[in-house]
């Protein structure tokens, strides 16, 4: 029954082509390759194919993509999470003064806990109390902003800990930056779990149809729970990367990011309306993010420009993947 539900979820209806093939699914990647070949004969005097600018492009969007991955099972289940780049903020701070009060591994564990507590809060209130997770989010992106601002009196708290610094964010491995090597690890686990595991068919199933998915034994309050406390968590390591790039935990990291966050997420090919998903797509499409904004910074265009253009680029990329229901 599980399966029947997971196969009948409405991200997938009419997925087929006339031929058996839909060219929807991989519009984000055929969008990518397009968009870095146009830049790369457009800039190639600009250096924008150079080692150096696309591991600057990898830098600049690895967080956003960490951070969207966890965001992806959210929307997957059909709730939505406007806290993170808030929680990234307050992570920052609450590991760098854990960090200066009692070290290394205090510092990331108070870290992590954070992510916990505050995705666990929201969890609770959409499932227990029954507030819409976009409320409650929204709610929770003040309070976890505002916290921050309260508890470090709007000063960045410097981390002076060389190991933290590049392992989180700063240090590299030969060529590699620490950061895509988080990448790299939060996106196989993330895929893995989403497309091999109970767990991962579960959340497509609880957004697909959830009275379905309860008739089917599945516990969807349980399902939603888990979903927006691992997105706290993972906004939280996103705000001990942004931590570890600057060397200093700052109130004001993440802001903003969640809207980055969310249209990776749709852009990479998961419903907005949930029970459909895919990790490489998400990815993906912080990528393409990333790359559009590389590009227009070095085609030299002025900031208002390129906000108008990435726009346009996204919803042309989303408009063109979206598939009858």
């Amino acid at each position: 029954m599980l399966s029947r539900v997971f196969n009948q979820k409405p991200g997938q209806r009419g997925a087929s082509g006339i031929a058996g093939f839909d060219w929807r699914r991989y519009v984000v990647y055929i969008g990518f390759v397009l968009l870095f070949i146009f830049f790369a004969v457009t800039l190639r005097d600009s250096g924008f194919t150079s080692v150096n600018n696309l591991l600057n492009i990898v830098r600049q969007t690895a967080i956003i993509a960490v951070i969207a991955v966890a965001v992806t099972f959210v929307i997957s289940a059909g709730e939505i999470d406007l806290s993170v780049g808030s929680l990234a903020g307050l992570a920052s701070v609450t590991t760098a003064m854990a960090l200066n009060q009692w070290g290394l591994l205090p510092g990331i564990v108070v870290g992590l806990l954070t992510g916990a507590l505050v995705g666990g809060i929201n969890g609770f209130l959409v499932t227990g109390v029954g507030i819409p997770s976009f409320l409650v989010t929204l709610g929770m992106l003040g309070i976890a902003n505002g916290t921050a601002q309260w508890i470090t009196n709007t000063a960045p708290v410097p981390i002076s800990n060389d190991l933290y610094n590049n392992s989180f964010g700063s240090g590299s491995i030969g060529p590699i930056p620490s950061l895509l090597i988080w990448l790299v690890l939060v996106a196989v686990v993330g895929h893995v779990v989403l497309r091999k595991t109970p767990y991962g068919r579960q959340v497509l199933a609880t957004g697909g149809n959830a009275a379905a998915a309860r008739f089917s034994g599945v516990n969807t309050k349980r399902i939603r729970l888990l979903v927006l406390t691992f997105s706290g968590v993972f906004a939280a390591l996103g705000g001990m990367l942004y931590a570890g790039r600057l060397h200093s935990g700052r109130f004001s990291v993440g802001q903003g990011d969640e809207l980055s966050v969310i249209a990776a997420v749709i852009l990479g090919g998961t419903s907005l309306f949930g029970g459909a998903g895919t990790v490489v797509g998400t990815v993906l499409g912080a990528l393409m993010i990333g790359l559009i904004n590389n590009g227009l910074i070095l085609m030299g265009l002025e900031f208002s420009q390129q906000v108008i253009i990435r726009g346009v680029i996204i919803i042309l990329a989303v408009a063109l993947a979206r598939r009858d229901t």
